[in-house]
C-alpha cells in the first residue's frame, strides 16, 4: 500500500534519537536544530520521559474517559502549579489542532455569539474550525470557508480596536499566537496583546492565546503571551507538552463553566500521554529549561547578528527566525544534506530555529561555526 502524500520529503530515513541529534539509517549523526517542528522540548528520548512512560505501561496504558483516571489530575495540579494558575481548568486532547478546534467551539457555547477573530499569516491547524482560522487559503477546503471569520492585519492595534467598535457585539473569541511560528516568526506586540484583552474584556469576547508552538518554554516564558503580562481566557497547548508523545490541551478560566456534553474525547488525556506530559514537566523543572531556553536563545540570536548575510534575526528563547537573501536561497539544503543539522523554514526566505530547550553551549556553538561554513560554501558555489 502507498502512503498518501502530503508533503514533500527529503531523501533521509530516521531511525534513532538522543538529545539534540539524531541518526539516519546509515548511521549519519544530525544536529537537531528543528526539534520536529518545535515538539522536541526537554531533548529526544530523555532517559527520565522514557522511564515515566514506560512504568505507566505497566501499569495501565489506557481507559475511556468514563471513569476516574488519577494520572489526569496529577497533571492538571502540576501544570496548574508551573504556570501559576490553579483556578484555571484542563481540558485534555491529542493535538494542536484539536486543542484550536475545541478552544473555538468552547468560546462560541460560552458567548452565543459565532464571528471570530484571527490575523494575517496565523496557522492554526488543519481541522474545520483550526483551518477556518488558518491563513493559507491552499489548505482551506471548500467544506471549510465560513463567513463567521475575519482576519485582521497582524500587531495592527487600530485595526482591532475599530473592529470591535463596529462589530464588538457579534465577536465570539479573538485566536492569535504570542509568536506566529509558520507565518515566520513574527512576535506580537506587547501593545497588541493588551488592545485585544482590552477589547475582549469590553465586548465579553474569548481571548484565545494559542500557545502550540510558542507555548510550553519554549520562549523563555512559559506562554509567549506572557511577555504582554496579559491573561487569556483559553489557552492552547500541544505540540512540546508530550516531547513526542501526541497529546493538547486547553487551559480555561474559571468564569467559563463546563457543561456536560461539550466538549468530549476518546484518546485525549490516556495515561500513557499524561505520563509522558508530567515527565516533560518534570524535567522542565529540575533542568531549568525554560530560562535554559531563554540564555540560550539570546545566546544564539546575538550571534547571529554578526553574520552580516542575514537579516532580519528576531525571536524570543528557542524560537528564532531570520531571513536569506537569495543568493543564500539553498543554505537550508545544504545544512541538511551537506553539514547535517536540520533547520525548519517559512516561505518565502525564512530559516526557523526551534531546538529542544535543552540545547548545550557546546551544541549551540557547533550550529553557529557549521552555518558560516554553510554560508561560506554557497556563497563561493
Amino acid at each position: 500500500m502507498k502512503l498518501f502524500e502530503v508533503y514533500p520529503l527529503y531523501d533521509i530515513a530516521i531511525t534513532r534519537a538522543a538529545g539534540a541529534y539524531v541518526w539516519d539509517e546509515q548511521g549519519v549523526q544530525y544536529l537537531d536544530m528543528y526539534g520536529g517542528h518545535a515538539v522536541i522540548s526537554i531533548g529526544h528520548t530523555h532517559p527520565h520521559w522514557v522511564k515515566r512512560i514506560e512504568d505507566q505501561l505497566e501499569k495501565i496504558a489506557f481507559y475511556s474517559n468514563s471513569v476516574q483516571l488519577p494520572i489526569q489530575q496529577e497533571l492538571a495540579d502540576k501544570l496548574g502549579a508551573i504556570i501559576g494558575k490553579p483556578d484555571y481548568q484542563l481540558f485534555l486532547c491529542n493535538s494542536g489542532a484539536e486543542a484550536n478546534e475545541n478552544a473555538l467551539k468552547l468560546a462560541s457555547f460560552h458567548t452565543g455569539k459565532k464571528k471570530i477573530v484571527a490575523f494575517s499569516k496565523s496557522f492554526h491547524g488543519r481541522t474545520s474550525l483550526a483551518v477556518a482560522v488558518t491563513d493559507n487559503p491552499a489548505i482551506v477546503a471548500p467544506v471549510n470557508e465560513t463567513d463567521n471569520v475575519v482576519f485582521l492585519p497582524f500587531n495592527d492595534v487600530g485595526a482591532v480596536e475599530n473592529y470591535f467598535a463596529a462589530n464588538g457585539q457579534q465577536v465570539a473569541a479573538v485566536i492569535v499566537e504570542g509568536i506566529q511560528g509558520v507565518g515566520g516568526i513574527n512576535i506580537a506586540s506587547e501593545a497588541f496583546l493588551q488592545s485585544i484583552r482590552t477589547q475582549c474584556n469590553e465586548h465579553k469576547a474569548v481571548f484565545i492565546a494559542d500557545s502550540v508552538q510558542c507555548g510550553y518554554g519554549r520562549s523563555g516564558r512559559f506562554f509567549a503571551h506572557d511577555y504582554a503580562n496579559v491573561s487569556a481566557d483559553i489557552y492552547t497547548m500541544a505540540k512540546g507538552m508530550g516531547n513526542g508523545f501526541p497529546i493538547g490541551g486547553i487551559l480555561i478560566a474559571p468564569h467559563i463553566p463546563a457543561r456536560y456534553g461539550m466538549l468530549g474525547t476518546t484518546f485525549g488525556g490516556n495515561p500513557l500521554a499524561c505520563a509522558a506530559a508530567l515527565g516533560v514537566l518534570e524535567v522542565m523543572e529540575q533542568e531549568n529549561l525554560i530560562e535554559m531556553a531563554k540564555q540560550r536563545g539570546m545566546y544564539i540570536m546575538n550571534k547571529l547578528k554578526d553574520f552580516p548575510e542575514l537579516e532580519n534575526v528576531r525571536g524570543r528563547g528557542l524560537m528564532i527566525g531570520f531571513d536569506v537573501p537569495d543568493y543564500l536561497k539553498e543554505l537550508r539544503k545544504k545544512l541538511i544534506f551537506d553539514y547535517n543539522i536540520f533547520t525548519g523554514e517559512a516561505k518565502p526566505n525564512t530559516i526557523r530555529l526551534l531546538p529542544s530547550l535543552a540545547l548545550t553551549r557546546k551544541q549551540a556553538d557547533e550550529f553557529l561555526e557549521t552555518l558560516r561554513e554553510a554560508i561560506d560554501a554557497v556563497k563561493a558555489a
